[in-house]
C-alpha cells in the first residue's frame, strides 16, 4: 500500500484510537512523526511514546491520554486536524501563525528549527509549514 500522506495517516490513527478508547496506537515511524509525537507529549496531549525496532522501518507507539469525566473516559485530544497536505501546502509567516480555538489548542509547524508549536514559533519570531492543529 503506497501512502501519500503519512502525517495524515498518523493523525487518523490517533483520532481512531481515541474514539475506540485504546490505550495505545502503533504506526510506522519516521523522524517527522516522532517529532510531532514529542510536541504532543510536551504539550500534555499524549502520555508517552516508544519506538519499537522491528527490523525494517520501526514502529512508533503512542500512548493516548484520557481523563475521567463523570465516570466516562474522554480523550485529552478533542480534535486533531491536518492543515497542510501534499496537494495543498499551507505556510504561515511569523505574523500569521494560526491560533487554534482562541489559543486553547495548538498548531504544529515544521520550521527550519525543527517541528515546533505555534507558540514557540511566535516567541522565536519564525514561520513555517502548518502541519496540523490539535485541541
Amino acid at each position: 500500500m503506497s501512502m501519500t500522506d503519512p502525517i495524515a495517516d498518523m493523525l487518523t490513527r490517533i483520532r481512531n484510537g481515541l474514539q475506540a478508547g485504546h490505550r495505545k496506537v502503533d504506526m510506522p515511524t519516521s523522524t517527522t512523526k516522532r517529532a510531532i509525537a514529542e510536541v504532543l507529549k510536551e504539550q500534555g496531549y499524549i502520555q508517552k511514546i516508544e519506538e519499537i525496532a522491528d527490523g525494517s522501518q520501526g514502529t512508533l507507539r503512542v500512548y493516548l491520554k484520557y481523563y475521567d469525566r463523570d465516570g466516562q473516559r474522554t480523550g485529552v485530544i478533542e480534535g486533531i486536524r491536518r492543515v497542510s497536505r501534499p496537494g495543498r501546502r499551507v505556510f504561515a509567516g511569523k505574523d500569521r501563525i494560526p491560533k487554534v480555538c482562541g489559543g486553547y489548542g495548538i498548531s504544529i509547524l515544521s520550521t527550519n528549527q525543527g517541528i515546533l508549536t505555534g507558540h514557540q514559533c511566535r516567541s522565536r519570531g519564525i514561520g513555517g509549514e502548518v502541519l496540523c492543529e490539535v485541541w
